[in-house]
């Protein structure tokens, strides 16, 4: 897991903090932002898009991905999200999982209680080496 200082640490709950403040949530009232590093120095950034068929709602680190590949791609190094109030929150399961993709089992991933791994945040994980086929 990548060291990261504090200062990166406040930086990127001020940008998922900001992310938050446009989230579209008309219907939970649970507005989420999430920000993340990516290996060449760049910050990206998400907010929750919902909707009124439930399934289809976004979540912050969809956009957050979407950002990321949009700009250029690269590896998450470093990702935090927060709620209305600007506490730090977990990823959902499925945010887990598109976390992984595209961070990795060394993603320093800043929770409530602390920072960890994203190997620890989601253990045995599936992922594309499980897709890999053999000639």
């Amino acid at each position: 897991m990548p060291s990261i200082d504090e200062d990166t640490w406040l930086s990127l709950r001020a940008l998922a903090t900001e992310a938050m403040a446009r989230a579209y949530a008309p219907y939970s009232g649970y507005p989420v932002g999430a920000a993340a590093l990516v290996d060449d120095g760049r910050a990206v950034s998400g907010c929750n898009v919902e909707n009124a068929a439930f399934g289809v709602t976004l979540c912050a680190e969809c956009g957050l991905v979407s950002e990321l590949v949009r700009t250029g791609g690269g590896r998450l190094v470093a990702f935090t999200c927060v709620d209305r109030d600007g506490n730090v929150i977990v990823p959902c399961g499925r945010c887990r999982q598109l976390l992984w993709e595209h961070g990795g089992p060394t993603l320093a991933v800043r929770t409530p209680s602390g920072v960890h791994p994203m190997s620890d945040v989601l253990p045995e994980a599936f992922g594309p080496g499980h897709l890999a086929r053999e000639a």
